[in-house]
């Protein structure tokens, strides 16, 4: 069973554009850090490594994809990132809930920052080409091998 969830997640995932793929990220970074957070709370140091070391993956591919020359606030936003993932490790190591915490409130704003971006391109008209003619073939047999 957890095979056909992962890979049910795993389409989902490929099948999103990028700017809900970026609030789900988003979305998951906030869940791990307030799932660590319980975690230290409950005296569990194993789960909230855990979900504090998820937390830097995401941080880490964020850091990766962003090109700090694409807009003018690109090199601030590495630098969000780039404390944020150390803040991050140093919430794992020490076991530090008031760290995590502190990570928590500054991916919150970020994350409505782009909830915000993602809706506001959502209502944005794009244009669509005008439907291609249909491909005829001497056997009838359609684009996709089917007739």
């Amino acid at each position: 069973m957890p095979d056909i969830r992962s890979r049910y997640m795993a389409d989902a995932v490929a099948t999103v554009g990028p700017a809900r793929l970026l609030t789900m990220l988003y979305d998951r970074m906030l869940l791990d850090v307030d799932r660590a957070v319980e975690a230290l709370r409950a005296d569990d140091r194993a789960a909230a490594t855990g979900h504090l070391v998820h937390a830097q993956e995401i941080v880490a591919e964020l850091i990766v994809s962003l090109d700090e020359k694409a807009w003018d606030g690109g090199a601030q936003l590495m630098s969000i990132y780039r404390f944020l993932l150390s803040e991050l490790i140093e919430a794992s190591s020490r076991g530090d809930v008031e760290r995590a915490l502190s990570c928590r409130g500054l991916i919150e704003p970020l994350a409505e920052a782009w909830h915000e971006a993602a809706r506001s391109l959502a209502q944005v008209d794009v244009p669509t080409q005008p439907d291609a003619p249909a491909l005829e073939t001497a056997t009838s047999v359609g684009l996709l091998g089917v007739g």
